[in-house]
């Protein structure tokens, strides 16, 4: 098969051919008819993921078509479209049975703990746990950004920031994520305020649905601004970039028992920011962190997109061919991802 790897981390993307995978005894062979570009794979590509062993292909936002499965597979077949959380489970493990398979004891994660979904063929294990079916209505190129960062953005917002309709939801960092949960928010009714430091990407979060957008450029003090256009503060606010800055905003943007949602990674410098515990305590404060979404949640997720409030096809900016996608993550700039998400859709 064809596929993009790399020997050496922050070096070169090479597209060439290496040896197809097997579907092991529970697991399958998909065929990737599209696979999201993801700023977590760019984190790994630069070596700050301890789970990646090189040479190493990436991709975890994947879509296609199941061509091969295991002996003990009992719930698929080849032909079935599917997709998959990037979190790959075991379905066995204490986290498993509590039905918080995305926090797996045991997990595996395409295109990091192995090779991912930048290729014509990926294998995903334990396939009747994590493998989810697709809509006939929804296309490929759509369902390759809900393994993660839409997924990502709907269980941060409904599972753990509990949102609800009229509540004003801050989201700090308007990229592939952020615009997701712009989207998610506005299709369950909350008002939405975008922030970000690049015109397109606030052009788009307000064509998504944002109530209004502030230019953190612009704005010396997001948090005050964003109390200012909510008479008091955000019900619920995230962080959707992981930088010292959108953290500290998005906390500070927070109404009295407010709550805020880390989803962005926080690496390198910004891994152990400054929490100011005396205002959650004395504004009773409410801090989450929120990591991909379970299979089994993912009904929830596509009951929006079959009766219409919620088209992911309008979060995808471009899309691009194997090779065009690995220059494009190579060129990926610490923070930047701007235009909606990129996907991969002919290899």
């Amino acid at each position: 098969m064809r596929a993009a790897v790399y020997e050496t981390f922050g070096g070169p993307i090479l597209v060439g051919d290496v040896p197809d995978p097997e579907p092991g005894e529970a697991g399958v062979v998909i065929r990737v008819a599209a696979t999201g570009i993801c700023r977590s794979d760019f984190h790994g590509w630069c070596g700050r993921d301890p789970d990646i062993t090189l040479p190493h292909v990436p991709g975890h936002e994947l879509a296609g078509e199941v061509v091969a499965v295991g002996p003990q597979v009992r719930n698929w077949q080849p032909g079935a479209r599917v997709t998959v959380p990037f979190v790959v489970a075991c379905g066995t493990c204490p986290s498993c049975r509590a039905e918080h398979q995305h926090l797996c004891d045991r997990q595996m994660q395409p295109g990091f703990t192995h090779w991912g979904s930048f290729a014509e063929l990926v294998w995903i294990d334990h396939a009747d746990v994590n493998l989810v079916a697709l809509p006939d209505g929804l296309d490929f190129v759509s369902a390759a950004g809900l393994g993660c960062r839409v997924t990502t953005a709907f269980r941060a917002l409904v599972d753990q920031g509990r949102v609800a309709a009229g509540e004003w939801v801050a989201v700090h960092g308007c990229g592939g994520l952020g615009l997701a949960a712009v989207m998610i928010a506005r299709a369950l009714g909350a008002r939405v305020i975008g922030v970000d430091i690049r015109t397109d990407a606030l052009e788009l979060a307000t064509d998504l649905g944002a109530e209004c957008v502030i230019d953190a450029r612009e704005e010396p003090d997001v948090a005050s601004a964003v109390r200012d256009l909510t008479s008091g503060g955000a019900q619920l606010s995230m962080d959707a970039l992981g930088h010292t800055k959108t953290f500290t905003d998005s906390v500070h943007s927070l109404a009295k028992r407010g709550r805020h949602v880390q989803v962005g990674l926080m690496t390198g410098e910004h891994a152990t920011p400054a929490v100011p515990m005396s205002e959650v305590i004395h504004r009773e404060l409410e801090l989450r962190g929120s990591l991909g979404m379970q299979a089994h949640r993912f009904g929830a997720l596509l009951a929006l997109i079959e009766d219409g409030r919620l088209d992911p096809r309008r979060l995808v900016g471009r899309t691009l061919s194997l090779a065009e996608g690995a220059a494009a993550l190579a060129g990926m700039a610490d923070g930047a991802e701007g235009g909606g998400i990129t996907v991969i859709d002919h290899f």
